[in-house]
C-alpha cells in the first residue's frame, strides 16, 4: 500500500466514526476559507494523532461514515474551453474565476456537479448540483444550472465549447470538529483528457484542505508547529501543469514539483 495511503487509512480509524449527515452540523462552516497543506506521511500521522486522540480537551476530531467506511475513493472530471480559461484565470489571479467539475464517489456511485467561485477576500464558495449516476455531464441541467449561477454571481454567460479537460483519482478521508474540517487526499492520480498521460503524486505527500469558520484553527497550528506552510495548489491547475510543461508558468510550480516529482 502507498504510504499516504497508509497513513490516511490509519488516521481515519483512529478516528470516532459518525454518520455523513452529522458532518454539516458539527463543522457550522458558512463560506469558510480555505488553507492547502501539502504534508509528509510523518507529519500527517503525528498531528492526527493529537486530533483524534479522544482526551482532547477541545473534543477528537471525528470521521464521516458511511457503511463501515472512512474513507473513500474519489474521481473528478474537470472542465474547461478549448483555450483553457478557467485554467488561465486562475494562474493569473483574476478576481473573477471559476472551476467546473463533476465530482463522484467511487464507492457509493453519488454524483454531483460543482461550480467553484471565488468570493470575497478569495475564499472559494461552492455550487453543487446532484446528477444522476451513470451518464455524462455537463448534460442539459447543469449546463442550466451553471449559466444562472454565473448570471447570479458575476453576470456572466456560461462559456461555449466546454469540454473534458482533466480526470483526477485519489483516496479521501475527512475528520472534522465544532468549526473545523480536514479534507485529507492521498495518492492523486491526474489523467490528461486529451493526451492520455498521467502523472501521480509523491506516495508519501497527503493533501490537505482545512477549513475553519473564521481564523485559523487547531489542525492549522499543529502544521505549522511542524515547519509546513499553507501552499498555493489545486488538482486541475497543478495537474495540467504537471502534465503541459507547454503552458505558461503557474505560480505554484514549485507546490507543483513538489506533489509531482516524476513529471520534472
Amino acid at each position: 500500500m502507498i504510504p499516504a495511503v497508509r497513513a490516511l487509512a490509519r488516521a481515519a480509524m483512529a478516528a470516532r466514526p459518525v454518520p455523513f449527515a452529522d458532518v454539516r452540523a458539527r463543522a457550522g462552516l458558512l463560506a469558510p476559507p480555505v488553507r492547502s497543506y501539502l504534508v509528509p506521511v510523518e507529519v500527517f500521522t503525528a498531528v492526527t494523532a493529537e486530533l483524534t486522540d479522544r482526551r482532547r480537551p477541545d473534543g477528537a476530531f471525528v470521521a464521516p461514515c458511511l457503511n463501515g467506511r472512512r474513507w473513500f475513493r474519489c474521481h473528478s472530471v474537470y472542465y474547461d474551453t478549448p483555450d483553457l480559461r478557467s485554467f488561465h484565470d486562475r494562474r493569473l489571479g483574476r478576481r473573477v474565476r471559476y472551476t467546473l467539475r463533476e465530482a463522484r464517489c467511487e464507492d457509493t456511485g453519488e454524483r454531483q456537479f460543482e461550480i467553484e467561485l471565488t468570493g470575497r477576500r478569495g475564499a472559494p464558495v461552492t455550487h453543487r448540483r446532484p446528477l444522476l449516476p451513470g451518464g455524462a455531464a455537463p448534460d442539459p441541467a447543469p449546463r442550466d444550472f451553471l449559466a444562472s449561477v454565473l448570471e447570479r454571481s458575476y453576470g456572466l454567460a456560461a462559456p461555449e465549447g466546454l469540454g473534458r479537460v482533466l480526470e483526477t483519482d485519489c483516496t479521501r478521508a475527512t475528520l472534522v470538529a465544532d468549526g473545523q474540517r480536514l479534507t485529507c487526499d492521498a495518492a492523486l492520480r491526474c489523467r490528461d483528457v486529451a493526451t492520455g498521460r498521467t502523472v501521480r503524486a509523491d506516495g508519501g505527500l497527503i493533501l490537505v484542505r482545512s477549513r475553519t469558520a473564521g481564523r485559523p484553527g487547531e489542525a492549522d497550528r499543529l502544521l505549522d508547529d511542524h515547519g509546513v506552510r499553507a501552499a498555493e495548489f489545486t488538482p486541475y491547475c497543478g495537474g495540467l501543469s504537471a502534465l503541459r510543461p507547454e503552458l505558461t508558468a503557474h505560480p505554484s510550480r514549485r507546490a507543483v514539483r513538489a506533489v509531482f516529482p516524476a513529471a520534472g
